[in-house]
């Protein structure tokens, strides 16, 4: 089963640092959100590979919750 990464807030999609098919490491900055003025890193939790990317980078307006990535 996927490991889901999710935003841990709302806010925009400032920049997506990875693709499908990238090796992660468990700790690796996968997107960087804009909340309020400031950035906010989501990692990965675990090592594996993307599977899929869900939002793509310039994206508004995204709710808390909302899956991003997905890594197996």
């Amino acid at each position: 089963m996927p490991t889901e990464v999710r935003t841990q807030t709302a806010g925009n999609m400032w920049k997506v640092l990875v693709k499908s098919g990238d090796a992660v490491k468990a700790g690796d900055t996968l997107f960087i959100m804009e909340v309020m003025k400031m950035e906010v890193a989501h990692e990965a939790p675990s090592d594996g590979t993307v599977l899929a990317v869900h939002v793509a980078e310039g994206a508004e307006g995204l709710d808390a919750d909302q899956l991003v990535v997905e890594i197996g």
